[in-house]
């Protein structure tokens, strides 16, 4: 499989296992969790050749780690990212660090700084640990910028965060007043 069919694999992945389960036919439980035949029968039927060592590979070469595989190897799901209504993954709540990092394009500097960040149709607004990461996803939505928020100060003031299995930091609403743009 070629990079260009491994980045298609993984989008198909992402558009199913976050967002739209039922444009295949495929049911996700309330953690996100997909039984990986189901899955590949599902896409099959939609003309999407799937097979588990496919899937496999697509999770454990993934820079990202979007994805994780069950214990028993029978599962696959979306670490985050869902905008499914029935998908509601049970993160363990943590201590941010001072600083997180929002990359987004320079097109939504404006609102955000009226509105702060939010998260849209997502569950959660997606916040990263390093300026690199940050930046890299605000340029898949156009001129890249780069937002320090300031995390800490959030959780000590009631605000709740949580860590994704592939660090992606999440929490609900970053307020305006907790936002400096570099």
């Amino acid at each position: 499989m070629n990079e260009k069919q491994r980045n298609e694999i993984s989008k198909f992945l992402s558009y199913v296992l976050r967002h739209e389960p039922q444009a295949i036919g495929l049911q996700l439980d309330v953690e996100g969790w997909a039984q990986i035949d189901l899955l590949i029968l599902a896409a099959a039927k939609q003309g999407h050749e799937l097979s588990r060592a496919i899937i496999e590979s697509i999770v454990e070469s993934s820079e990202k780690k979007r994805f994780a595989l069950s214990a028993d190897g029978q599962r696959i799901r979306a670490v985050q990212g869902h905008s499914n209504a029935e998908v509601r993954l049970q993160h363990v709540e943590k201590v941010p660090p001072e600083i997180l990092y929002h990359g987004t394009a320079t097109r939504f500097l404006q609102s955000i700084l009226k509105q702060g960040l939010i998260p849209g149709s997502r569950h959660h607004v997606h916040l990263s640990q390093d300026i690199q990461t940050a930046t890299a996803v605000g340029q898949r939505y156009g001129k890249p910028v780069t937002l320090k928020v300031e995390s800490l100060r959030m959780h000590q003031q009631g605000y709740t965060f949580f860590q994704a299995e592939n660090g992606v930091w999440l929490t609900d609403h970053v307020p305006v007043s907790f936002i400096q743009q570099d």
